[in-house]
């Protein structure tokens, strides 16, 4: 596939350095020549200096035979215009752009993106989907990642194991046989800086983090056997009243017996977001002072959620709030090189908003019949859900004569139902399989899923 991506920020690099590594042809453009440098220096990319939204910049990056145009740019204009110029004078098939503004995604202005006007074939919203991701876990607070898939049938489970956890120390292949009553798989362990497929005599150790593949109405049990089943936060303090602290503290209003106040440092944008919000209490200050975050009721709250823009005001502020009482605090941290050092704070969890834009992403790009993706330890492996076609490699084949190095099959949902993963369960055209893959593993993925005649070897027996 040959790929424009304009953009060679955060997000752009994360994406290019995706599609590279999978041998896609890929060419990145950005204004800053910096940027341009870095990336083309690191990668295995093309990159060039330009505007974006340029026709004769995009004409030299190869956009007449380009397959997909991904604007994410940090101006929504720009993203919007480089889609329709790519649309309108030169046809690209496919068109994603960020757009990260909430006035532009009201859904009455939804015929603005329709081919007849300004023809986005996919729009992402950071601030939407980081915010989901952060009430996901507040609803499963036991939980580091919460992920569902296949329209809720299962969830992705990310559990930290702690040295109470009953199953430590248990090879894997047995832990099912411990609880019956379970539909839970272990796909994935991270640990330390690897994360990797485990085999079935492997076993959990403290300190590991373990994603696990559960039936949804099953989750919570799940966390009650592993001992990380935590109450739901009541009192929430949100830093930050930006895109992602607004839209998080709004959906917080809609879920009774919550109490949310907010921090936000810039007058103005306090003002606004106390228009916004109906229930929630906005205080204007500086969220690093001991004295605004008192105000805020920081010492009793239950959870702090630290949104800003600016890592440095998330990371300290959320240090602060740990020192002055607050139970658990969460931090989204942009830059990888700073993710490494928050293991090291008092800061229970992190989030990467890089890694939702680029799983939201990366499900568009996916060829065959893959319908969603989500990245982990960025980009060393992936959970992936598709669905089996009558050519898949698969098709027809026993659940116990299935084996492709660095996959691990998760759940099966037929007929929208996640059945039991038994060794003589056939896999049928349309079953839907949610799998976590090594990198190593990404190009076999594509192969089990694609349509066509074409199909991998598999290892039988």
């Amino acid at each position: 596939m040959k790929v424009i991506i304009c953009g060679a920020g955060r997000v752009g690099y994360g994406i290019a350095s995706r599609l590279s590594n999978e041998q896609n042809t890929v060419t990145v453009v950005d204004v800053s020549p910096d940027l341009v440098a870095k990336i083309s220096t690191e990668l295995d990319v093309r990159a060039l200096v330009g505007h974006g939204a340029h026709p004769d910049v995009l004409k030299s990056a190869g956009i007449e035979s380009a397959d997909m145009l991904i604007a994410v740019t940090h101006s929504d204009e720009v993203n919007m215009m480089a889609c329709q110029v790519a649309h309108s004078l030169f046809e690209v098939q496919t068109k994603v752009a960020r757009v990260r503004a909430q006035e532009y995604l009201e859904s009455e202005w939804n015929d603005l993106y329709s081919r007849e006007h300004m023809p986005i074939d996919i729009i992402i919203s950071p601030e939407v989907e980081i915010g989901k991701a952060i009430l996901r876990r507040l609803h499963m607070p036991g939980a580091f990642e919460v992920v569902p898939f296949s329209d809720n049938a299962v969830k992705l489970l990310g559990i930290h194991i702690e040295e109470d956890c009953p199953i430590i120390e248990t090879p894997i292949q047995q832990i099912p046989d411990l609880f019956t009553e379970l539909q839970a798989e272990i796909v994935g362990v991270r640990r330390e800086s690897d994360i990797f497929v485990p085999k079935p005599d492997d076993q959990l150790l403290v300190g590991d983090d373990a994603y696990f593949v559960v039936r949804s109405e099953h989750a919570n049990r799940l966390l009650e056997i592993v001992g990380n089943n935590e109450d739901r936060a009541r009192h929430i303090v949100v830093i930050g009243g930006g895109n992602v602290g607004t839209y998080v503290a709004k959906e917080l209003e809609s879920v009774s017996g919550i109490r949310c106040r907010v921090i936000e440092y810039k007058k103005k944008r306090a003002e606004k977001t106390a228009e916004l919000l109906r229930k929630t209490v906005v205080l204007n200050g500086d969220a690093m002072t001991a004295e605004i975050q008192q105000e805020a009721g920081v010492p009793e709250a239950e959870l702090v959620l630290c949104l800003t823009n600016d890592d440095k005001t998330n990371i300290l502020s959320a240090v602060l709030a740990k020192k002055m009482g607050a139970k658990q605090v969460v931090s989204l941290v942009n830059d990888p090189s700073i993710q490494e050092l928050v293991s090291e704070l008092p800061i229970d969890k992190m989030v990467d908003p890089r890694a939702a834009t680029v799983s939201s992403i990366l499900r568009h790009v996916r060829r065959g019949r893959i319908r969603d993706v989500f990245t982990l330890s960025d980009g060393k492996a992936e959970v992936i859900e598709g669905e089996v076609t009558d050519t898949s490699a698969i098709t027809g084949k026993k659940l116990e004569d299935v084996n492709i190095d660095g996959i691990a099959i998760g759940a099966v949902i037929q007929d929208g139902v996640a059945v039991r993963l038994e060794k003589n369960l056939v896999f049928n055209k349309g079953d839907r399989l949610v799998i976590l893959a090594e990198r190593s593993a990404f190009k076999q993925v594509e192969e089990v899923f694609k349509v066509s005649a074409e199909v991998i070897g598999l290892r039988t027996g």
